[in-house]
């Protein structure tokens, strides 16, 4: 790629664009290693982009000012790079940063597409430039933007997945307008770009390691695989607390390994039949089914999760399994054959117990199909419950400290909320993801009833999905890391089944067909024979917002706790939190002016 002379200096800038509406806007130009003339931030979090290792992103975050800086590798420019962010990773409507050539001169400018997919210069320019500089290892552009900028083209940066996109430019671009992205090879990665601002706690003394990997797997040629392998822990394990833990990745593998999750089986089963193979293998023994409670998640991207210096999780001992499962996510588009992996998870663990035993409870939805999501929809919530009734039995005097979070869908999810509630007002979130991925799930730290919304786009599907625990079925989960541990395992709800029944003859009158009651028909076998339209559609929305719930209200043997648990009303929500207004928001409540277009006349200087 050519670039600008490298004497020419960041403040000089090029005219480079007309709209329609005559409106000149200013872009910077990149200058080849332009000399700083700002602090250099540190950049403590990286991540590859693409699974062939040409593109890598490092960021950190300025809370205090709300800005992330940002630094591209690219090992082999031609033309120039893309860089953008959308709701679910679309190419279209997308926020976009670029830098390209003409053949002569390198710009840089704040973009964004429309909704096929063409390339817009944005009036407001965002992306501040900060640096480039060009080595052994390729070429590096440093840049920054705030977290929300008010601009209607924009990406706001919240916490959560955010879904970056990417595409090398590989010849010239004169103008902007020929630019269209849905034509470019373009790629997508998933990255938790806002993290805990906090320090991480000192490791013990007498900290040991234990690695829980994959078994030298050779990748299936395949776009996506989950691999299961049963691991077991040493004989007669003593009590451990697991105060940390880590990924561990086979070098070469870092773009293809996408998220870890290491469970811990049923402490009622003598034994696990061994087994390494796909999850989705029709060999795989129904044993590992109640291999579930989880012990550690990593994902993409997530630094190593620590737990606070008075609790740890505990590993080995009375009570406990000596199996695990293993469960790792290769995401291979390129169809890379032959490649061997043994990633995994490093748990850290002391035989120093600490104060309090930490403990993981599941909230949101039963695995169950009578939740199901109807086909061809744009956006359908559920919601499931963890009652105050549930916490009132359960939970001590004092309740728990919740201090880690992981939301959990499958393919459909959209979104997934947990907040607290009391006394019918939402008082704290406890974690948000606007723009969730199954292929980003990570634990960020975190600072009555519990109610979490999960959201889920149906538009590609013509059956209704049920719920369950197969890929294509759904979930609506929250894994919450907590201390001092209880008996309580899982809190979770769903509709009452007999207002489910009322709603399939209530739908099957409607379409002039006779409801079957059958003792053989299944809940699935129900949604199946149902036609989607609007008014089913809606009528179903209305039962789960409305209908009384069946609460499971589980101790750790995954009994019932002592109660009635049918029927239960749903929590009602009077008041919802509203979010702290951005930087920009206030000073155009101060500035109300700023909010007009500036008219550009002819003889004004730019």
């Amino acid at each position: 790629m050519r670039l600008l002379n490298k004497d020419l200096r960041l403040q000089d800038v090029t005219l480079m664009y007309l709209t329609v509406l005559a409106t000149v806007v200013v872009l910077l130009v990149a200058s080849y290693q332009a000399p700083a003339v700002h602090s250099r931030p540190t950049l403590a979090y990286h991540i590859p982009l693409d699974p062939s290792g040409q593109l890598e992103l490092s960021w950190n975050i300025s809370y205090p000012t709300q800005e992330v800086y940002l630094e591209l590798k690219v090992k082999e420019l031609h033309h120039g790079v893309l860089l953008g962010m959308s709701d679910q990773g679309e190419p279209t409507n997308a926020d976009l940063v670029l830098l390209w050539d003409d053949g002569h001169k390198s710009y840089f400018g704040d973009a964004w597409s429309d909704n096929e997919g063409r390339v817009m210069l944005d009036t407001q320019q965002d992306y501040e430039l900060l640096e480039t500089h060009q080595s052994t290892e390729g070429f590096f552009l440093l840049f920054k933007r705030p977290f929300s900028t008010c601009d209607p083209h924009d990406y706001i940066i919240e916490e959560g997945t955010v879904h970056i996109i990417y595409a090398m430019l590989e010849r010239p671009i004169l103008s902007l307008r020929e630019l269209n992205i849905s034509r470019l090879q373009s790629g997508i990665q998933r990255v938790l770009l806002l993290r805990p601002d906090a320090p991480s706690p000192a490791l013990p003394r007498d900290v040991r390691t234990l690695e829980v990997l994959a078994p030298d797997v050779i990748i299936p040629t395949q776009e996506t695989t989950y691999w299961c392998h049963i691991y077991q822990l040493p004989p007669n394990m003593p009590k451990n607390h697991i105060v940390m833990y880590e990924s561990v990745i086979t070098p070469g593998n870092e773009a293809i390994v996408h998220h870890i999750e290491v469970f811990e089986c049923s402490p009622q089963m003598d034994t696990v039949p061994q087994f390494s193979s796909s999850c989705d293998s029709k060999m795989k023994p129904r044993k590992l089914n109640y291999c579930r409670h989880v012990l550690a998640a990593w994902a993409m991207g997530a630094e190593p999760f620590y737990y606070p210096a008075d609790a740890g999780l505990p590993l080995g001992g009375e009570g406990s399994s000596r199996f695990l499962r293993l469960e790792v996510h290769y995401h291979n588009p390129l169809l890379i054959s032959g490649r061997r992996d043994s990633s995994g998870i490093r748990l850290w663990y002391t035989p120093s117990l600490r104060r309090f035993d930490a403990g993981i409870m599941e909230l949101g939805l039963v695995y169950t199909p009578v939740m199901a999501i109807p086909p061809r929809q744009r956006s359908f919530q559920l919601t499931g419950y963890c009652t105050a009734k549930c916490t009132q039995t359960a939970l001590p005097v004092g309740g728990v400290h919740i201090f880690a979070s992981q939301l959990h869908t499958h393919l459909a999810g959209l979104g997934v909320r947990t907040v607290l509630v009391r006394g019918g007002r939402e008082v704290e979130v406890v974690q948000e993801d606007k723009h969730f991925s199954t292929h980003y799930q990570v634990l960020p730290s975190l600072g009555d009833a519990l109610v979490t919304k999960c959201s889920y786009n149906t538009e590609d599907r013509n059956k209704a999905t049920v719920g369950g625990f197969g890929i294509m079925e759904e979930m609506c989960v929250n894994y919450v890391h907590y201390y001092p541990r209880t008996q309580l395992e899982l809190c979770k709800s769903h509709v009452d089944t007999d207002y489910l029944q009322k709603y399939f003859s209530l739908i099957n009158r409607f379409q002039g067909r006779e409801s079957c009651s059958c003792p053989g028909t299944t809940v699935e076998e129900q949604f199946s024979s149902l036609s989607w339209d609007g008014f089913s559609g809606e009528v179903l929305n209305s039962l789960y917002l409305t209908s009384p719930i069946s609460m499971h209200c589980n101790q750790s043997t995954a009994e019932l706790f002592p109660g009635e648990w049918e029927h239960q009303e749903i929590p009602v929500v009077t008041a919802e939190l509203q979010r702290a207004p951005f930087p920009c928001e206030l000073s155009r409540r101060a500035s109300p002016e700023n909010d007009n277009p500036t008219e550009v006349r002819p003889d004004s200087s730019v």
